[in-house]
């Protein structure tokens, strides 16, 4: 008598976090030999926001990697935009954040990856390739640097916070107010151009709060679980649920997070 019917056949599926790791290695390849050559620059849409050949290499080594290990898995990208899939999940994938830095040379940029089952972030990597850093987590399991555990700060007061915060040049206006009063509070507040990587630093602890508005899903997706799987706090920046289609984002060690708020509000 035959076995066969009795058998049942396994299904191995890769682990998503080992799969983003793997793409973001892929991308920022792309991105530092990109870096030796004279950049093919342009806007799109409005003024400063800029474009790159890389951004678009990166983009496709990153995305034939996620699509050969997920095939069914929708797509959202920064360049290519949003292709469907036949399950529920879904990538979201900026393959190049601090454009502008990376146009000028400034090193602070990175690839950022994210992956949802059923709308819940599982894994996310934000990878700076010329900072040596690559920044992961896991739904659960904590987040880390270069294989090493990160937790936010311990800082408990504005006071005494570095802060962080983003905004186009041409949205100044929008942010100028909240600029102003976190630097009255804080004991210093930056603006590096990266979004994904100040998420980062601050699950690692280097900033203690970070806010910014007129976001997209992947400025902000695979910081949101770093710093949630760092001990830290996300939501908007009104206090309402956070969300990576919310457009706005206030990130802290968790302690300062009311006051800051509240500065904010």
């Amino acid at each position: 008598m035959s076995l066969a019917p009795l058998l049942k056949e396994v299904v191995v599926h890769p682990d998503p976090l080992t799969i983003a790791l793997e793409a973001a290695r892929e991308g920022a390849a792309v991105l530092l030999a990109h870096a030796n050559r004279p950049l093919e620059i342009a806007e799109k849409g409005r003024r400063a926001d800029l474009v790159t050949a890389a951004d678009r290499a990166s983009e496709a080594a990153i995305l034939a990697v996620l699509r050969a290990a997920f095939p069914s898995a929708a797509v959202l990208a920064e360049e290519s935009g949003a292709a469907p899939g036949t399950s529920d999940e879904r990538w979201i994938v900026d393959p190049l954040d601090g454009t502008t830095n990376y146009a000028h040379g400034y090193p602070l940029y990175c690839i950022s990856i994210a992956f949802e089952r059923a709308g819940e972030l599982i894994a996310g990597v934000v990878y700076a390739p010329a900072m040596g850093e690559c920044f992961a987590a896991e739904r659960g399991a904590g987040a880390r640097r270069n294989d090493a555990p990160i937790a936010v700060s311990t800082i408990e007061r504005v006071g005494d916070a570095m802060l962080c915060t983003g905004f186009h040049p041409a949205d100044y206006e929008r942010n100028a107010r909240f600029f102003g009063q976190a630097s009255h509070r804080a004991q210093a507040v930056r603006r590096d151009g990266s979004a994904a990587l100040d998420l980062a630093y601050t699950a690692c602890g280097r900033f203690d709060g970070f806010w910014e508005f007129d976001l997209h899903p992947w400025d902000v997706a695979a910081g949101t679980l770093l710093v949630r799987e760092a001990g830290g706090r996300v939501t908007r920046v009104d206090r309402g649920e956070a969300r990576v289609d919310a457009r706005s984002i206030l990130a802290s060690n968790a302690r300062i997070h009311d006051e800051l708020a509240d500065v904010l509000a």
